[in-house]
């Protein structure tokens, strides 16, 4: 008993020998596992983690905004909706141009849940519109028109054609000073007013509101409307642009949503159009593609060529091709008068608008340049040329009261005559001497021998050096607006290259001033430029822009793009877009409307418009071939022809 009492108690001491060796583990020391824990946290604190490259330097918490840096941010939130509200209400503050963050929250609510409370809202209007009859009161329209919009949610509802969410919507608005960022909030504010859209500021709550606008899906703030599908949907701020309409002529597809740009010109108030992109970019290719589709529209169409361009497709189409040099036959007299009704105040005020209009284009010629460079008459000498001009044109009886149709129109060198017969216009007629006797005598000395009776007319400037382009420009257009101005008919009038123009105060002036009439005379005037600065750094260039509802611009150079984004107030992703995009690309302006387009033309078209030089060389060598196998055919023909009769000819004998 007592041997088996032994082996029993080794067996069990052996047994606690092993548990003592399984529950072993190797020990460290106090002091080392310190020591590796220091290592590991100073070896943190010198890594550059994601949260270190975006943290702003300093933060600085108040009641009514955040300072982030140099940064002024303050949030707003929507208190309150209208009863009704338009499909893309939110579109003006999200391209509003201001450094702005938005965030919607949509929280769904059961069906079921809302079914009845609404219910319970249903019986209360009910009991209280009872009791207000019961007393003999008078019906109240509120309390029927809110139990009406009641029951046609509880049927939509019921139905599944609308859902019941809990929305909150909040705009974060960035500043650079305090001041700019009270203007903004009351701006943004204004705006939402104007929908009637109620909105309050986040107080003691700053920094809930702006963590509420990160991209980091948290909903701080947590303030809602309850809305149903409808006027959540309105919210939803991304809409592209559709321009397309039953009307009009394709301007090139929608890249938002590759629809068609169908678009009349002349439904706009008015069919004045800008055309901005740098060279090479696709502008003319873009004009002449309107103009050829115009045409089809029965729309006459009248352009200023200053390269040449237009001359195949105006060969094409069977147009008017005028070439104005001091060596062409195609003369336009500058004292032209538009062929008006013979009243005597009608006659009046023309004779006057053309003097006003003669001044200006000899302020290019022979005014002499004051400090700033800009061509100018001493009072003396504008009162002498102005009295002078009526006098050049009682020379050839044109006064009020006159018939148009039976005077003859005076030339530059009755003007030379009658200033050398004035006393003081002496040195006036000794500098116009230049442009009637001298090396510029066959540009503006002639009478009007070019006719405007065809569809297509372009006038071409190619020829003419460059000190004379903005003078030959400018009687153009001048002659122009008298056509114009004698039969209302729908036209386009196309001036190319329209920075010659405003290069000149007098030209600018006249080019804005017919810009701002045109409408009247059914008229739109295209301006296509790609010297941007020039044109907008120009107070006239600025206010052709304004007045004109169409705009197109195609990709814009770096130099030029903020004067641009300035004046056509882009956003941060359409200047992007402009300064990227390819040939032929770019943003469409139709009123308060905007899309990113295309360009994009036929076969056809673009064998008739196409400005590649490649393109053009490839198409003068398959019209060469052609001819030459045209040419080929007909000696074989003739060749032909010629057998068959000597074959009669032995025949007959």
């Amino acid at each position: 008993m007592a041997i088996i009492v032994d082996q029993i108690k080794k067996q069990e001491g052996s047994k606690e020998k092993k548990e003592q060796k399984q529950g072993e583990k190797p020990v460290i020391k106090e002091e080392e596992a310190k020591i590796t824990l220091k290592e590991q946290e100073l070896y943190q604190k010198g890594l550059t983690s994601l949260y270190d490259l975006i943290a702003p330097s300093a933060l600085r918490v108040t009641p009514s905004y955040l300072q982030l840096s140099d940064q002024y941010i303050r949030t707003i939130f929507v208190s309150g909706f209208p009863r009704y509200i338009d499909v893309g209400w939110l579109s003006p503050i999200i391209h509003f141009t201001a450094s702005m963050d938005v965030a919607m929250f949509f929280y769904p609510m059961p069906s079921h849940k809302v079914l009845k409370q609404l219910q319970k809202k249903v019986g209360n209007i009910e009991a209280e519109i009872t009791a207000e009859q019961e007393k003999g009161m008078p019906r109240n329209p509120l309390k029927e028109t809110a139990l009406r919009d009641i029951e046609k949610l509880r049927d939509d509802l019921t139905t599944g054609v609308e859902h019941f969410f809990q929305f909150g919507l909040y705009v974060t608005i960035y500043a650079n000073s305090e001041k700019e960022l009270n203007d903004l909030t009351e701006r943004i504010e204004t705006m939402f007013g104007s929908k009637l859209v109620y909105t309050r500021r986040v107080f003691y709550q700053t920094e809930q509101g702006f963590n509420s606008t990160l991209p980091l899906c948290l909903d701080e703030l947590m303030i809602y409307n309850n809305l149903n599908t409808s006027p959540c949907a309105a919210a939803f701020p991304f809409i592209s642009a559709d321009l397309t309409s039953d009307n009009g002529i394709l301007y090139g597809i929608n890249r938002h949503n590759n629809s068609l740009i169908l678009f009349d010109r002349f439904s706009m108030p008015n069919a004045n159009m800008t055309v901005f992109a740098t060279s090479g970019s696709g502008k003319s290719y873009a004009v002449k593609l309107e103009v050829l589709r115009s045409l089809m529209q029965n729309t006459d169409v009248i352009i200023i060529d200053p390269e040449k361009e237009y001359k195949a497709l105006s060969d094409a189409v069977g147009g008017t091709y005028i070439n104005i040099s001091l060596n062409s036959e195609s003369k336009i007299n500058p004292f032209d008068l538009p062929r008006a009704q013979s009243e005597e105040q009608g006659i009046s005020d023309l004779i006057r608008s053309a003097v006003i209009t003669l001044k200006g284009l000899l302020k290019i010629m022979i005014g002499l340049p004051d400090e700033k460079g800009i061509p100018r008459f001493t009072p003396t000498e504008d009162s002498i040329l102005d009295r002078a001009l009526l006098e050049t044109y009682a020379k050839k009886d044109i006064t009020p009261g006159c018939d148009l149709s039976q005077v003859e129109m005076p030339v530059m060198s009755d003007l030379e005559e009658v200033l050398q017969g004035m006393e003081g216009g002496s040195s006036l007629a000794e500098r116009l001497k230049k442009y009637t006797q001298g090396t510029f005598a066959g540009l503006i000395n002639y009478p009007t021998n070019v006719k405007m009776d065809n569809q297509l007319v372009v006038f071409s400037v190619r020829d003419l050096e460059d000190e004379l382009r903005p003078i030959a420009i400018y009687t153009i257009v001048n002659y122009i607006w008298n056509i114009v101005r004698s039969e209302r008919k729908r036209r386009i009038l196309v001036i190319d290259e329209a920075w010659w123009l405003m290069q000149h105060e007098d030209s600018a002036k006249f080019i804005f001033s017919l810009v701002k009439r045109c409408r009247k005379y059914y008229l739109g005037v295209t301006t296509i430029t790609q010297d941007v600065n020039d044109f907008l750094l120009s107070p006239y260039g600025r206010a052709i822009v304004t007045n004109s509802a169409l705009q197109l611009l195609l990709k814009q150079s770096p130099a030029a793009i903020e004067n641009v984004a300035k004046t056509f107030m882009l956003t941060e992703g359409e200047k992007l877009l402009l300064l990227q995009c390819g040939v032929g690309e770019g943003i469409f302006f139709a009123g308060r409307n905007r899309a990113a387009i295309k360009i994009v033309a036929s076969y056809s078209e673009d064998q008739l418009i196409t400005t590649d030089p490649r393109q053009l060389l490839e198409i003068e060598q398959e019209k060469k071939e052609f001819a030459e196998l045209q040419k080929k055919r007909l000696e074989e023909s003739n060749e032909e022809e010629n057998k068959n009769k000597e074959e009669i000819e032995e025949l007959d004998i």
